[in-house]
């Protein structure tokens, strides 16, 4: 084991792979080159359709301890990963590898597979009851956590080489022209599947909705498509809604919004090509909501909003507020709709949008975002992957990948969550470090980082309540008391990958 800079134990070798310790945000540098899958002939006449799911994983040349993929853009309503596991499992697989884009609970339904060993490493993050199994030590099943741009790194780096990925193709033609837009499981963008597309050693994509040749519009094309499945159904676009995707009605949450809002226009990023992205949650769009307001009031015209985008973001889009949005997954239907016809509404790929190791992603021009957490300590370091009873519960998102790029990283948070304090002196879990996180923005006060104070000055100068994240930390710590640490074994679980490959925290069993 070894300590990274923010003074977590970490391993530098787990199941058999070596890793760096996190070190800080910006210096380390790739040391590989982009990877490159196997040139293949196609000649005229020869069909890549298949029968069958089995049909396509014969043909696809997957053997045990080999590496699959899909993609989230169904979120909540993807069946994709499911049927697949289920049928490794019929044909006797052992030992595969999911590195998917992400697991959601619908998920859960592959855990009987992953005690029988069809199923035996994960390197992506997991949302629920897999996530939370593993912590418990009820479920053998080594995860590494990485976000959205660190996925999209690994990827092209070849770091972890994906031997088979299956697409969910909403529309797709016999030669694997797809797009997301159209079809009855319509999501909207496919930005992490692309870069799958482009990587790995075969392609599959699946499909509920053959049309003719040639599908249009063309996200994926056919030239990285090896396969064609048709199935009966790719899962239930009404949840990809997952989280609330109205602006909050709660007083608590407005105050923040207000406070955020404020926050914003006081760095004095709020003018003409006002770049921004935020979260689908009710006090995110609240934020948004503000900002809108004042963006009306001093007739700025932003020039993009960006990430995972919703129904909130598009009426900003076509009431004239930004030129553009660049859209890597679509949180709603009211988004799902707008991309199939609205131009500058792009779709993107989770390497255009996050990754590290390339010549500028979308995260490094944005001015503002709006970020979660469920706890923040004293040296800004925030977490979203585990909850205050120490199960790895939740991805890491876009969250590090975002603070890195943005000019000013706000982190909005009530300061009770379940009876509990959201300031610690020390998170449960690093998943952002606080070098990168410039903002800490509660009902109860506004926190901001030491490098800012000509901002600290702006916000007292506005009579905003600002305070020591120390002193707000006493505040909230007078009413909830101060919470008992949490007992771990020594046994991990997870690691927390930071953006740049190193290792920037660890999930450990938690002692029951």
């Amino acid at each position: 084991m070894a300590r990274n800079s923010l003074g977590r134990e970490v391993p530098e070798t787990w199941q058999g792979k070596r890793y760096d310790p996190y070190q800080d945000p910006f210096t380390r540098m790739p040391t590989m080159d982009r990877a490159t899958r196997p040139l293949v002939r196609r000649n005229p006449g020869e069909s890549k359709i298949l029968p069958s799911l089995r049909a396509a994983i014969e043909k696809s040349g997957l053997q045990d301890g080999m590496t699959i993929a899909t993609h989230h853009h169904l979120r909540n309503g993807d069946l994709l990963l499911n049927l697949i596991v289920k049928e490794l499992d019929a044909m006797g697989f052992r030992n595969i590898c999911i590195a998917s884009s992400s697991v959601h609970p619908v998920h859960a339904e592959i855990i009987p597979s992953i005690r029988k060993g069809v199923v035996t490493r994960c390197e992506t993050g997991v949302n629920g009851l897999i996530g939370e199994l593993a912590t418990k030590g009820e479920l053998d099943f080594p995860i590494v956590v990485r976000s959205h741009g660190g996925r999209a790194r690994m990827l092209v780096t070849d770091e972890v080489p994906v031997d088979v990925a299956f697409i969910a193709a909403p529309c797709c033609d016999e030669t694997g022209n797809l797009n997301g837009v159209s079809g009855p499981s319509a999501c909207g963008s496919l930005g992490y599947a692309f870069t799958d597309a482009r990587y790995a050693r075969k392609v599959i994509a699946v499909t509920d909705n053959l049309v003719a040749y040639p599908a249009s519009p063309v996200s994926i094309s056919q030239s990285d498509v090896d396969y064609v499945v048709v199935i009966d159904s790719l899962g239930d676009p009404k949840k990809i809604v997952s989280t609330t995707t109205r602006v909050t009605r709660d007083p608590a949450g407005l105050l923040i919004a207000h406070y955020a809002a404020e926050v914003i226009e006081a760095s004095g990023l709020l003018k003409d090509g006002f770049s921004f992205q935020t979260g689908a949650g009710g006090t995110s769009l609240a934020v948004a909501d503000a900002i809108k307001r004042k963006m009306l009031e001093q007739k700025i015209r932003g020039s993009f909003g960006c990430g995972g985008i919703t129904g909130y973001f598009v009426d900003m889009l076509e009431e004239g507020y930004f030129r553009t949005l660049f859209d890597v997954q679509c949180f709603d239907l009211r988004a799902v709709e707008s991309i199939a016809k609205n131009l500058t509404h792009r779709e993107i790929s989770a390497d255009l949008y996050a990754n590290p190791f390339n010549r500028g992603s979308v995260v490094n021009m944005l001015d503002a975002v709006i970020l979660g957490a469920t706890e923040v300590d004293v040296n800004f370091n925030v977490n979203v992957n585990t909850e205050s009873n120490g199960y790895l519960l939740h991805n890491t998102g876009g969250h590090s990948d975002t603070a890195a790029g943005a000019k000013l990283a706000v982190v909005v948070a009530p300061s009770i969550r379940g009876r509990l304090p959201i300031v610690r002196d020390e998170v449960t879990t690093i998943t952002t470090p606080g070098e990168t996180i410039d903002v800490v923005v509660t009902e109860r006060g506004i926190a901001v980082s030491d490098k800012h104070e000509g901002l600290r000055k702006e916000l007292l100068r506005r009579r905003l309540p600002l305070k020591d994240i120390r002193q707000l930390q006493a505040e909230i710590n007078a009413l909830t008391g101060k919470p008992r640490p949490l007992e771990f074994e020594d046994k991990v679980i997870a690691l927390i990958e930071y953006r740049d490959g190193s290792i920037i925290d660890v999930v450990r069993q938690v002692k029951e």
